[in-house]
Protein backbone atom coordinates (compact mmCIF):
# COMPACT_ATOMS: atom_id res chain seq x y z
CA UNK A 1 0.00 0.00 0.00
CA UNK A 2 1.17 3.47 -0.69
CA UNK A 3 0.04 6.92 0.51
CA UNK A 4 1.49 10.82 -0.14
CA UNK A 5 -0.06 13.10 2.77
CA UNK A 6 -3.84 12.62 3.07
CA UNK A 7 -3.82 10.40 -0.74
CA UNK A 8 -3.85 6.66 0.11
CA UNK A 9 -3.52 3.85 -2.98
CA UNK A 10 -4.47 0.30 -2.83
CA UNK A 11 -2.48 -2.61 -3.41
CA UNK A 12 -3.98 -4.53 -6.77
CA UNK A 13 -7.68 -6.57 -5.66
CA UNK A 14 -6.34 -10.21 -5.91
CA UNK A 15 -8.58 -13.35 -5.70
CA UNK A 16 -8.45 -13.10 -1.92
CA UNK A 17 -10.40 -9.94 -1.43
CA UNK A 18 -12.58 -10.77 -4.84
CA UNK A 19 -16.17 -9.86 -3.29
CA UNK A 20 -15.15 -8.02 -0.25
CA UNK A 21 -17.42 -5.13 1.36
CA UNK A 22 -15.09 -2.10 -0.30
CA UNK A 23 -15.06 -0.44 3.32
CA UNK A 24 -13.52 -3.37 4.65
CA UNK A 25 -11.07 -3.91 2.42
CA UNK A 26 -9.58 -0.25 2.43
CA UNK A 27 -9.94 -0.57 6.56
CA UNK A 28 -7.73 -3.77 6.07
CA UNK A 29 -5.01 -2.23 3.74
CA UNK A 30 -4.99 0.85 5.99
CA UNK A 31 -5.00 -0.14 9.73
CA UNK A 32 -4.32 3.52 10.82
CA UNK A 33 -7.47 4.82 9.61
CA UNK A 34 -10.62 3.83 11.06
CA UNK A 35 -13.25 2.05 9.89
CA UNK A 36 -15.83 5.15 10.41
CA UNK A 37 -12.85 7.81 8.92
CA UNK A 38 -13.30 5.23 5.77
CA UNK A 39 -16.62 4.87 5.23
CA UNK A 40 -17.26 9.04 6.36
CA UNK A 41 -15.04 9.35 3.14
CA UNK A 42 -16.34 6.87 1.12
CA UNK A 43 -19.78 8.59 1.49
CA UNK A 44 -18.67 12.20 0.96
CA UNK A 45 -16.97 11.14 -2.74
CA UNK A 46 -13.48 11.12 -1.68
CA UNK A 47 -12.62 7.61 -3.43
CA UNK A 48 -11.78 6.69 -7.03
CA UNK A 49 -11.35 3.26 -8.86
CA UNK A 50 -10.10 4.09 -12.61
CA UNK A 51 -10.64 7.65 -12.13
CA UNK A 52 -14.73 6.86 -11.36
CA UNK A 53 -16.37 7.53 -7.67
CA UNK A 54 -17.46 5.17 -5.57
CA UNK A 55 -19.58 6.30 -2.90
CA UNK A 56 -21.33 2.92 -1.64
CA UNK A 57 -19.54 1.27 1.52
CA UNK A 58 -21.47 -1.98 0.50
CA UNK A 59 -20.18 -2.06 -2.87
CA UNK A 60 -17.84 -5.48 -4.00
CA UNK A 61 -14.77 -5.16 -5.10
CA UNK A 62 -13.25 -6.46 -8.29
CA UNK A 63 -10.07 -8.73 -8.67
CA UNK A 64 -7.65 -6.23 -10.56
CA UNK A 65 -8.96 -3.04 -9.30
CA UNK A 66 -6.89 -0.60 -7.20
CA UNK A 67 -8.49 2.43 -5.39
CA UNK A 68 -7.31 5.65 -4.31
CA UNK A 69 -8.97 7.05 -1.20
CA UNK A 70 -8.21 11.23 -0.62
CA UNK A 71 -8.76 11.67 3.21
CA UNK A 72 -10.18 15.42 4.26
CA UNK A 73 -7.15 17.28 5.90
CA UNK A 74 -6.58 17.05 9.27
CA UNK A 75 -8.87 19.77 11.02
CA UNK A 76 -7.55 21.81 14.44
CA UNK A 77 -8.33 19.78 17.53
CA UNK A 78 -11.43 21.04 19.32
CA UNK A 79 -10.42 20.07 22.59
CA UNK A 80 -8.46 23.05 24.22
CA UNK A 81 -5.23 22.99 26.05
CA UNK A 82 -4.90 22.20 29.52
CA UNK A 83 -1.87 23.32 31.63
CA UNK A 84 -2.48 19.37 33.58
CA UNK A 85 0.98 17.67 34.71
CA UNK A 86 2.24 14.73 32.77
CA UNK A 87 5.03 11.91 33.65
CA UNK A 88 6.69 12.12 30.42
CA UNK A 89 9.10 8.92 29.83
CA UNK A 90 10.37 9.79 27.14
CA UNK A 91 9.81 12.77 24.02
CA UNK A 92 11.64 13.67 20.66
CA UNK A 93 10.07 15.31 17.55
CA UNK A 94 8.24 12.46 16.64
CA UNK A 95 6.82 10.62 19.73
CA UNK A 96 6.29 11.33 23.74
CA UNK A 97 5.89 8.06 25.55
CA UNK A 98 3.43 9.07 28.95
CA UNK A 99 2.74 7.30 31.85
CA UNK A 100 -0.49 7.82 32.50
CA UNK A 101 -1.81 8.18 35.98
CA UNK A 102 -5.30 6.18 36.53
CA UNK A 103 -8.29 8.26 36.81
CA UNK A 104 -7.28 9.95 33.38
CA UNK A 105 -9.46 9.85 30.07
CA UNK A 106 -7.24 9.37 27.54
CA UNK A 107 -9.03 11.63 24.83
CA UNK A 108 -12.39 13.66 25.25
CA UNK A 109 -15.71 11.43 24.76
CA UNK A 110 -19.22 12.15 26.59
CA UNK A 111 -19.01 12.48 30.40
CA UNK A 112 -15.41 13.56 30.12
CA UNK A 113 -14.98 16.77 27.38
CA UNK A 114 -12.04 18.28 29.37
CA UNK A 115 -8.65 17.13 32.06
CA UNK A 116 -8.05 14.38 29.54
CA UNK A 117 -4.35 12.94 28.25
CA UNK A 118 -5.44 15.02 24.81
CA UNK A 119 -5.51 17.91 27.03
CA UNK A 120 -2.84 17.68 28.25
CA UNK A 121 -0.60 16.93 25.32
CA UNK A 122 -2.11 20.09 23.41
CA UNK A 123 -1.04 22.35 25.93
CA UNK A 124 2.42 20.72 26.54
CA UNK A 125 3.39 19.81 22.25
CA UNK A 126 1.32 21.94 20.46
CA UNK A 127 1.14 19.92 17.46
CA UNK A 128 0.26 16.25 17.39
CA UNK A 129 -0.76 13.90 14.47
CA UNK A 130 -4.04 14.79 12.64
CA UNK A 131 -4.35 11.24 11.81
CA UNK A 132 -6.81 10.26 15.19
CA UNK A 133 -9.29 13.28 14.48
CA UNK A 134 -11.05 16.20 16.24
CA UNK A 135 -10.99 14.20 19.68
CA UNK A 136 -8.16 12.38 19.16
CA UNK A 137 -4.71 13.99 17.73
CA UNK A 138 -1.65 11.82 18.35
CA UNK A 139 -3.44 8.91 19.88
CA UNK A 140 -2.27 5.81 18.72
CA UNK A 141 -3.86 3.38 21.60
CA UNK A 142 -5.72 3.61 24.63
CA UNK A 143 -5.49 2.10 27.93
CA UNK A 144 -8.94 2.81 30.18
CA UNK A 145 -9.49 5.72 32.42
CA UNK A 146 -8.67 3.46 35.50
CA UNK A 147 -5.83 1.52 34.22
CA UNK A 148 -2.52 3.49 34.96
CA UNK A 149 0.69 2.99 32.84
CA UNK A 150 2.75 4.00 29.34
CA UNK A 151 1.62 4.70 26.39
CA UNK A 152 3.26 6.05 22.84
CA UNK A 153 1.45 8.94 21.30
CA UNK A 154 2.65 10.49 17.36
CA UNK A 155 3.35 13.92 17.13
CA UNK A 156 3.67 14.18 13.04
CA UNK A 157 1.27 11.78 10.77
CA UNK A 158 4.58 9.88 9.74
CA UNK A 159 5.02 8.40 13.22
CA UNK A 160 1.63 7.64 13.92
CA UNK A 161 1.17 5.92 10.41
CA UNK A 162 4.37 3.86 11.54
CA UNK A 163 3.15 2.88 15.32
CA UNK A 164 -0.25 1.91 13.43
CA UNK A 165 1.49 -0.12 11.29
CA UNK A 166 2.78 -2.00 14.11
CA UNK A 167 -0.15 -2.10 16.28
CA UNK A 168 -1.78 -4.08 13.14
CA UNK A 169 0.98 -6.77 12.79
CA UNK A 170 0.52 -7.36 16.74
CA UNK A 171 4.51 -6.51 16.62
CA UNK A 172 3.78 -4.25 19.65
CA UNK A 173 5.80 -5.78 23.04
CA UNK A 174 3.05 -5.03 25.58
CA UNK A 175 2.90 -5.87 29.54
CA UNK A 176 0.71 -5.36 31.71
CA UNK A 177 0.28 -6.12 35.58
CA UNK A 178 -3.06 -7.37 37.08
CA UNK A 179 -4.24 -8.18 40.31
CA UNK A 180 -6.69 -10.78 40.16
CA UNK A 181 -9.20 -13.05 42.60
CA UNK A 182 -8.23 -16.46 42.95
CA UNK A 183 -5.18 -17.56 41.47
CA UNK A 184 -5.14 -18.94 38.07
CA UNK A 185 -4.83 -22.07 37.10
CA UNK A 186 -2.73 -23.46 35.24
CA UNK A 187 -0.22 -20.53 36.45
CA UNK A 188 1.68 -20.03 32.90
CA UNK A 189 -1.04 -20.22 29.64
CA UNK A 190 -2.78 -18.60 27.25
CA UNK A 191 -5.88 -17.31 26.58
CA UNK A 192 -7.79 -17.54 23.13
CA UNK A 193 -10.85 -16.21 22.59
CA UNK A 194 -13.01 -13.87 19.96
CA UNK A 195 -13.49 -10.54 21.79
CA UNK A 196 -16.61 -8.03 20.50
CA UNK A 197 -19.70 -6.23 22.10
CA UNK A 198 -21.53 -8.18 24.45
CA UNK A 199 -25.17 -8.75 22.98
CA UNK A 200 -26.46 -8.53 26.37
CA UNK A 201 -24.84 -5.42 27.96
CA UNK A 202 -23.80 -2.70 25.65
CA UNK A 203 -21.31 -1.35 27.92
CA UNK A 204 -19.32 -4.51 28.53
CA UNK A 205 -16.85 -6.85 26.19
CA UNK A 206 -17.39 -10.62 25.92
CA UNK A 207 -15.94 -13.63 24.38
CA UNK A 208 -17.60 -14.31 21.62
CA UNK A 209 -18.25 -18.19 19.94
CA UNK A 210 -19.48 -16.06 17.30
CA UNK A 211 -18.25 -12.55 15.32
CA UNK A 212 -15.96 -10.35 17.41
CA UNK A 213 -12.49 -10.23 16.86
CA UNK A 214 -9.50 -12.66 17.50
CA UNK A 215 -7.93 -12.00 20.96
CA UNK A 216 -4.26 -13.30 22.45
CA UNK A 217 -3.46 -13.17 26.25
CA UNK A 218 -0.50 -14.88 27.44
CA UNK A 219 -0.48 -14.77 31.54
CA UNK A 220 1.95 -15.97 33.86
CA UNK A 221 1.45 -15.62 37.73
CA UNK A 222 4.25 -13.78 39.46
CA UNK A 223 2.80 -13.64 43.35
CA UNK A 224 0.64 -16.50 45.24
CA UNK A 225 -1.47 -14.33 47.82
CA UNK A 226 -2.94 -17.24 50.26
CA UNK A 227 -4.68 -18.98 47.44
CA UNK A 228 -6.83 -15.68 47.40
CA UNK A 229 -5.45 -13.63 45.21
CA UNK A 230 -2.65 -13.12 42.50
CA UNK A 231 -0.54 -10.68 41.52
CA UNK A 232 -0.52 -11.71 37.23
CA UNK A 233 1.82 -10.52 34.54
CA UNK A 234 -0.03 -10.59 31.37
CA UNK A 235 1.49 -9.77 27.70
CA UNK A 236 -1.02 -8.84 24.72
CA UNK A 237 -0.42 -10.49 21.28
CA UNK A 238 -3.62 -8.59 20.05
CA UNK A 239 -5.16 -5.50 22.06
CA UNK A 240 -9.02 -5.81 22.18
CA UNK A 241 -11.16 -3.20 24.46
CA UNK A 242 -10.83 -4.79 27.99
CA UNK A 243 -8.88 -7.71 26.65
CA UNK A 244 -7.26 -8.33 30.14
CA UNK A 245 -10.35 -7.61 32.40
CA UNK A 246 -12.54 -9.64 29.68
CA UNK A 247 -10.36 -12.76 29.52
CA UNK A 248 -9.04 -13.01 32.77
CA UNK A 249 -13.01 -12.83 33.88
CA UNK A 250 -13.55 -15.76 31.42
CA UNK A 251 -11.23 -17.91 33.04
CA UNK A 252 -12.54 -17.12 36.14
CA UNK A 253 -10.37 -14.41 37.90
CA UNK A 254 -11.72 -11.36 37.52
CA UNK A 255 -8.99 -7.92 38.28
CA UNK A 256 -9.66 -6.76 42.17
CA UNK A 257 -11.42 -3.39 41.80
CA UNK A 258 -13.04 -4.15 38.68
CA UNK A 259 -16.91 -2.75 38.69
CA UNK A 260 -18.01 -4.05 35.36
CA UNK A 261 -16.73 -7.64 35.06
CA UNK A 262 -16.53 -7.90 38.43
CA UNK A 263 -18.24 -11.36 39.78
CA UNK A 264 -19.43 -13.03 42.84
CA UNK A 265 -15.66 -13.43 43.87
CA UNK A 266 -14.41 -12.04 47.17
CA UNK A 267 -12.31 -12.21 49.89
CA UNK A 268 -13.91 -13.59 52.94
CA UNK A 269 -12.87 -15.64 56.07
CA UNK A 270 -13.27 -15.20 59.67
CA UNK A 271 -9.06 -14.96 60.28
CA UNK A 272 -8.59 -12.54 58.19
CA UNK A 273 -9.58 -8.63 59.38
CA UNK A 274 -12.66 -6.64 58.15
CA UNK A 275 -10.05 -3.86 57.29
CA UNK A 276 -8.10 -6.21 55.04
CA UNK A 277 -11.13 -7.32 53.27
CA UNK A 278 -12.46 -4.03 53.14
CA UNK A 279 -9.72 -2.79 51.47
CA UNK A 280 -9.34 -5.74 48.68
CA UNK A 281 -12.72 -5.65 47.98
CA UNK A 282 -13.71 -2.63 47.88
CA UNK A 283 -10.67 -1.46 46.07
CA UNK A 284 -10.91 1.74 43.78
CA UNK A 285 -10.36 1.12 40.49
CA UNK A 286 -9.48 -1.71 38.72
CA UNK A 287 -5.98 -3.29 39.53
CA UNK A 288 -4.30 -3.34 36.11
CA UNK A 289 -1.22 -1.38 35.20
CA UNK A 290 0.24 -0.92 31.52
CA UNK A 291 4.20 -1.66 33.12
CA UNK A 292 5.78 -2.09 29.67
CA UNK A 293 5.96 -0.54 26.23
CA UNK A 294 8.41 -1.83 23.04
CA UNK A 295 8.19 -0.71 19.51
CA UNK A 296 10.47 0.05 16.44
CA UNK A 297 11.11 3.97 16.41
CA UNK A 298 9.38 5.18 13.42
CA UNK A 299 12.55 7.81 12.54
CA UNK A 300 15.93 5.86 13.64
CA UNK A 301 13.96 1.94 13.28
CA UNK A 302 15.82 0.98 16.06
CA UNK A 303 14.19 -0.91 19.11
CA UNK A 304 13.10 0.94 21.49
CA UNK A 305 11.81 0.23 25.14
CA UNK A 306 10.12 1.61 28.21
CA UNK A 307 9.10 0.56 31.80
CA UNK A 308 7.16 1.93 34.59
CA UNK A 309 6.95 1.79 38.51
CA UNK A 310 4.00 0.46 40.10
CA UNK A 311 2.16 2.98 41.15
CA UNK A 312 1.29 4.02 45.06
CA UNK A 313 -2.50 2.59 45.10
CA UNK A 314 -1.17 -0.77 43.65
CA UNK A 315 2.29 -0.77 45.94
CA UNK A 316 -0.22 -0.08 49.01
CA UNK A 317 -2.61 -3.67 47.98
CA UNK A 318 0.46 -5.76 47.61
CA UNK A 319 1.03 -4.64 51.01
CA UNK A 320 -2.34 -5.76 52.36
CA UNK A 321 -2.63 -8.83 50.10
CA UNK A 322 0.71 -9.90 51.78
CA UNK A 323 -1.24 -9.92 55.00
CA UNK A 324 -3.86 -12.09 53.69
Amino acid sequence: MQYDDNIYTTPIVNKDFKGERLDKFLSSCFPELSRAQIQKAIAAGNLLCDDVTIAENSYKVKEGQSFVLTMPEAVNAEPLPQDIPLDILFEDEDIVVVNKPAGMVVHPAPGAWDNTLVNALLFHCKDLSGIGGVKRPGIVHRIDKETSGILVVAKNDNAHRFLCEQFAEHSIERTYIAFTFGVPSPVNAKIEGNIGRSPYDRKKMAVLQNGGKPAVTHYKVLKNFANMAAMVQCNLETGRTHQIRVHMAKIGNNLIGDKLYVKSKKITGSKISDDIKNTINNFSRQALHAKSLGFIHPKSKEKIFFDSELPDDLNYLITVLEQL
